[in-house]
């Protein structure tokens, strides 16, 4: 057994071999992909605490944003490979509405000559010899060597382009720009309502705002996965500033209480922290969209920005006047962002209701139609040509209700996306970007694209404006940029970014496929195996047959080498 220099450790009868990805026990070894290790690292740098679900987040994710799942998954696997319940856990409990707590113990196992030392000095320091021999550090020395150990291994598993962007950071390499245009963050407005309600209403509205000001071509807005990684957490605005290199950050609150709403917003200089603009609206819950309308034209008057007809036509426009509509829209949005096939059927019978409420209502028609295209392309539909017809009327109904909106024609891009329609898609998604200059998303459906079409030079520039937008981008950037690695034969380097994007959601089948398939080309023949026992863990519709049926490659050629690859993997036909 190596010394702890090497980072090996016991987390009860286990050993840990956080360089190796592995735990072993009698002979018996269990592989754990990297996140696992990291987070039971983490765990076992404060053994008998409880962890929260935030704290995991941003340590292990490093402050991603995540599948809603993501956490909860990578715990199973580690129960799974302990042999550990949750019923009656031996090793990590689950503490309701706190986190998980590491019951087991964590050892250390010293050389047999340390343990016998005379223990001396201060206690802080001391090596404390079990009745088993083993060698235990105190909690406060553990606790630093894996919180160091913790970081390494961050560091270890971030993509090099990550490393080199925080290095030139670090060492404020990276100057801040003009401040024209104006970059703009706008964080998540403080729910206060009476009685508490869920965040839907109110996050809709935060992203209602970016959206707008997104679309106003002098403004540089942050991109609203960006703004969310700083919900309920207290962050200055010169932080973010340094962070973010923003000029402007608007914050505030919605307090809703029966039928009436009041909404506190004040835009703040980011690096002087002094207050451009602040006002406080106390209207009727119906007037809610006005009070939107007008936070963001006070935000373009205070910034003075000069807007085009076109633009200032579009900060006219709601997209519903319908609470009832908005509310089921919300819901149907934080259910969509699950991703699972009961979560996403929930969603679509919310965005049913929001229709049923307001049958004018664009994007809710968008939404469903999006839904509908990722139910094909999982293969969670008996009838997939009736569901991806479905998609399409319910994507161009969207377009046609409501075409001032991005989001409207991303729906429709994506849907054309899912049937193969290359043309047709791009051009859909061009007009999201035209619409928003600032829609990161739109950047990342646009690489997407590239990537199907056998571009991956483009899809890489495209995914790079994409991240300069979001910085806390969402799974699928690292996992276009993969994507492209992957088609240029850069297969090292497809590997690391595909792996960042598996941390950051493990159920993105997408990621995992080309992972397996980048293994596979490696000649990491038992990394891609294992990666294929997930897949059809995680997803058993996955297979090749899926593949050729719904997973958008123009070129034949190209389909043709990643099937092969899944193939060595040991993918199903």
């Amino acid at each position: 057994m190596e010394a702890w220099g090497g980072g090996v450790f016991l987390v009860g009868d286990w050993q840990v071999s956080p360089q190796e990805g592995v735990l072993s026990r009698d002979g018996k070894t269990e592989r754990l992909e990297p996140k696992a290790i990291e987070v039971l690292v983490y765990l076992a740098s404060r053994p008998g605490e409880v962890v929260s679900r935030d704290d995991l987040e941003r340590i292990v994710w490093h402050g991603a944003i995540v599948g809603y799942d993501a956490v909860t998954s990578t715990v199973i696997k580690l129960r799974k490979a302990l042999g550990d319940s949750a019923r009656e856990p031996r090793y990590i409990a689950t503490i309701p509405k706190r986190g998980y707590q590491l019951i087991a113990s964590v050892e250390h196992p010293a050389a047999e000559q340390v343990a016998s030392r005379t223990v001396t000095g201060d206690p802080a320091t001391r090596v404390i010899s079990t009745a088993s021999g083993r060698s235990v550090l105190p909690r406060s020395v553990l606790a630093a060597v894996l919180l160091c150990l913790a970081a390494g291994l961050l560091w270890f598993f971030l993509p090099a382009t990550m490393r080199t962007d925080k290095q030139a950071m670090d060492s404020g390499s990276r100057q801040v720009t003009s401040t024209e245009p104006p970059t703009i963050i706008v964080l998540p407005f403080d729910n206060l309502s009476e009685p508490p309600l869920n965040d839907s209403f109110t996050d809709g509205i935060t992203e209602d705002i970016i959206t707008d000001l997104s679309g106003v071509s002098n403004l540089l807005v942050i991109a609203s996965n960006t703004s969310f990684t700083f919900k309920e957490k207290q962050v200055s605005t010169r932080a973010l500033a340094e962070e973010l290199h923003v000029d402007f950050v608007l914050e505030g609150s919605i307090r809703r209480h029966g039928n009436s709403v009041r909404v506190n917003a004040q835009l703040v200089d980011a690096k002087t922290g002094l207050q451009q603009w602040a006002k406080r609206y106390d209207r009727e819950v119906t007037e809610v969209f006005e009070v939107q309308d007008e936070v963001t034209r006070s935000i373009v008057d205070a910034l003075a920005i000069n807007l085009s007809p076109q633009e200032a036509e579009r900060l006219t426009r709601r997209t519903t006047n319908s609470l009832v509509a908005y509310d089921q829209f919300q819901e149907g949005q934080r259910l969509s962002r699950i991703s699972t096939r009961e979560t996403n059927q929930q969603a679509q019978a919310a965005y049913r209701k929001a229709i049923a409420a307001d049958p004018g209502y664009g994007r809710a028609y968008g939404a469903l139609g999006y839904s509908l295209a990722y139910d094909y392309r999982r293969g969670w539909t008996d009838s997939p040509t009736q569901t991806i017809d479905l998609a399409l009327e319910l994507a161009q109904k969207a377009v046609e209700l409501d075409n001032s909106i991005p989001q409207t024609h991303w729906s429709l891009g994506y849907v054309h996306l899912m049937r193969k329609e290359y043309d047709t898609a791009e051009s859909a998604v061009a007009s999201a970007v035209a619409i928003a200059p600032n829609y990161a998303d739109g950047y990342g459906l646009l690489a997407l694209i590239r990537n199907a079409l056998g571009e991956p030079e483009s899809a890489i520039a495209l995914i790079q404006k994409g991240m300069q937008l979001n910085p806390y981008y969402t799974w699928d950037y690292p996992y276009n940029l993969g994507r492209a690695y992957y088609t240029l034969g850069r297969i090292e380097e497809a590997i690391e970014t595909l792996e960042d994007a598996r941390g950051r959601n493990p159920n993105a089948m997408p990621v995992r496929l080309h992972l397996a398939a980048s293994y596979a080309r490696a000649g990491r023949l038992g990394d891609a195996q294992w990666e294929v026992e997930e897949i059809r863990a995680l997803s058993p519709a996955e297979t090749i047959s899926l593949l050729k049926a719904a997973h958008p490659i123009k070129d034949e050629e190209r389909m043709s080498a990643l099937i092969e690859d899944l193939r060595k993997a040991g993918m199903p036909e």
